[in-house]
């Protein structure tokens, strides 16, 4: 018996130890996706490699997560079928590459970190909470490049031997900023990114301090922006910002002009920069014309699979109509849409901007409620009631704020990405694609946070707003009705209960004991108050005319006639069984009188002896004179059973005729 207690002892230790060794492994699982997702987020501005190397560790963490955790489940996102589509046609094009060894071995590297950053991206950010820790290192890291751009633009870069800029054109412009990223234009690019980024936070935040910190933000990387001179991206950030304030806020696009034109008062050279797009052509405008022109001529030669991945410098030369063999190698077409439609054919591009436009239409039609507590929303530039705090910019922000304006944020900023691939193509740079993939996991994961919202948006079609409007009624209409019907329902089933109740509990008759005059009384008494109507108003029963029965009073009827008709079987079971008994007592009783008076003689009446004298044993002489007439006493006793039992008979049959009328009498008084 101790070896069995001392065995399921240690059974349950060992098994207690597992789960706790179990439950280990989950926390470091998470912990390592985490943190590795959050070094992503820091260091790929910063330095792609080791953000490369951050990402593998997420990946892994995140797969021992999927091992350890049976909670932790796969996750579909809205735009998974299209980014399938996307990598399935990138591999078949390697098919058609000059260099299938090559272009295999730079699509694996490159599809493959952008899938995994969707795909850790996308599975492990489920809690409104994580989005915050992704802003602030997202945040770190904007300030640092921001930093480094300035220190770059003061202290001096000389661009003239990067041939980023047409000498002749602009002779005196030597200053183009880079910071972290590898030319101005992907550094344009990303500014466009983070000001789209801080200008939905700041649309949406409802705080003053948060938005003059958000308002300066905005106001350090426009800065930046222009120390770029990169006219694509200064126009796209005008262009989104302005049409911002003419569809939504008029103020915005006031702003705007004004942070404009400040900076084009500080700085000429920008002015002349910008203006050169609408006035001159430099070589660069002219250069792009012609690589164009020959990604067209690409596109018509393969239009199914391209000319395979990444192999655009390969092919080039062979559709050079511009350089005309010069040593330049040209690595892609500046323009995002005819760079993917010669390189992996037009049927994975249109699954690319599927995936890419569907991304941007779903993030700024992702909608965040404002919670009904709090204050209604002010406008941008709005008159603020409370005092300015600067404690205020350390506390936590709300989740509607956050969601929301990253939501808005997110949509714009893949906008800006559209707009700047007409003319360059940001997604060849490995840093900003990543970046792109990113950006589409985390509005993929915004829209899983608000499922109401997001069904809304996709049920609605691009049609005309008749159309809109009717669905929405439509919706309404049956949302009504189904609310409606569960309110009948539930009044239905709550009378059927109150019938059943009181039909089921109602005062059933006098109990069998009491004297049938007692039972005549109660019959006579107990319709009356029934037959009696509660008001004024309501006629007495008898002058009522016939109305149409209630099927549920019918049936609480028919539920009581049972009960009665049980009631009365089990009265009359009793009644039988006490008749049974009653006529043997009534012999024992009937007999010992007789045979007393018979004992005593004729003439003398005797005087009558003590109960201690009546209880002697008889003499034997007197016992041998009352043994002749013992039979006479049977016979006696025969006919007097016989007698009560017809007597008792004929009281059964009265009964149960008034039994049979009282129950009548009740019916009748129930309806």
């Amino acid at each position: 018996m101790k070896r069995n207690k001392t065995s399921e002892t240690g059974t349950h230790i060992r098994e207690k130890r597992r789960a706790l060794a179990h439950d280990r492994w989950k926390r470091r699982a998470t912990a390592i996706a985490w943190y590795g997702l959050l070094a992503e987020v820091f260091f790929l501005p910063l330095s792609p490699s080791v953000a490369t190397v951050a990402l593998l560790i997420g990946i892994a963490g995140t797969a021992l997560r999927f091992y350890v955790d049976k909670e932790f489940h796969f996750r579909h996102l809205r735009f998974d079928v299209p980014a399938v589509l996307f990598v399935a046609v990138s591999g078949l094009s390697v098919l058609s590459s000059p260099d299938r060894g090559f272009s295999f071995y730079n699509y694996y590297n490159l599809v493959g970190v952008y899938v995994l950053t969707y795909l850790l991206i996308g599975q492990n950010v489920r809690e409104p909470g994580q989005m915050k820790s992704i802003l602030r290192m997202a945040c770190a890291a904007a300030v640092i490049v921001l930093l480094y751009g300035y220190y770059q633009f003061l202290f001096g870069i000389d661009i003239s031997s990067m041939k980023w800029v047409d000498g002749d054109a602009f002779p005196e412009l030597r200053k183009r900023v880079f910071s972290t990223w590898e030319n101005p234009n992907i550094l344009a690019g990303y500014l466009d990114i983070i000001i789209c980024l801080a200008f939905g936070l700041f649309m949406k935040c409802r705080d003053r301090e948060r938005r003059i910190l958000l308002g300066a933000f905005m106001l350090a990387a426009a800065a930046c922006l222009a120390m770029t001179y990169a006219r694509g991206a200064c126009l796209v950030i005008a262009v989104i910002l302005a049409g911002y304030g003419v569809l939504r806020d008029r103020r915005v696009l006031v702003a705007c002009i004004l942070v404009v034109a400040i900076l084009f008062v500080l700085d000429p050279m920008l002015y002349e920069r910008i203006t050169s797009v609408f006035t001159k052509v430099d070589t660069s405008t002219e250069m792009r014309l012609a690589f164009w022109e020959s990604t067209v001529a690409m596109i018509q030669d393969h239009p199914f699979l391209g000319i395979g991945w990444g192999a655009y410098w390969m092919v080039y030369p062979e559709y050079d109509f511009y350089l005309q063999g010069a040593n330049v190698l040209i690595v892609h077409a500046h323009n995002i849409y005819l760079n993917y439609m010669a390189e992996i054919g037009i049927p994975g591009a249109v699954a690319f901007f599927w995936f890419f436009f569907g991304t941007m239409i779903m993030a700024l039609r992702t909608h965040f409620p404002a919670d009904t507590g709090a204050a209604e929303q002010a406008t941008p530039f709005g008159k603020y009631q409370m005092p300015f705090r600067w404690n205020r910019l350390w506390h936590d922000w709300k989740e509607h704020d956050i969601l929301a304006g990253l939501s808005l944020g997110i949509g714009l900023a893949v906008l800006s990405v559209a707009l700047n691939g007409l003319t360059d193509d940001l997604l060849f740079n490995i840093p900003s694609s990543m970046l792109l993939w990113m950006l589409a996991a985390l509005a993929g994961a915004l829209s899983c946070m608000c499922p109401e919202k997001v069904d809304t948006a996709e049920n609605e079609t691009s049609g005309n707003d008749f159309l809109k409007k009717f669905q929405v009624t439509v919706r309404k209409g049956a949302k009504d009705a189904k609310e409606a019907a569960m309110d009948a329902k539930d009044k239905v089933q709550d009378r059927v209960q109150d019938k059943v109740h009181g039909m089921l509990y109602r005062e059933l008759p006098a109990d069998a004991d009491a004297s049938d005059k007692d039972k005549a009384e109660a019959s006579a008494v107990k319709p009356a108050p029934r037959k009696e109507a509660p008001s004024g108003d309501k006629a007495p029963a008898a002058e009522q005319p016939e109305t149409p029965r209630d099927p549920m009073d019918e049936l609480a009827e028919e539920v009581r006639k049972a009960l009665l008709q049980r009631k009365q079987e089990e009265e009359a079971a009793a009644k039988a069984a006490e008749e049974a008994a009653k006529p043997a007592e009534k012999a024992a009783e009937t007999a010992e009188p007789v045979e007393a008076t018979e004992a005593a003689p004729d003439d003398k009446p005797q005087k009558q002896e003590p109960a201690e004298q009546s209880a002697k044993p008889a003499e034997p002489q007197e016992a041998e004179a009352e043994a002749p007439e013992s039979d006479t006493a049977a016979k006696d006793t025969d006919e007097v059973n016989e007698a009560a039992e017809e007597k008792n008979a004929e009281k059964k049959a009265e009964k149960e005729a008034g039994s049979h009328e009282e129950t009548k009498r009740d019916i009748k008084g129930d309806d």
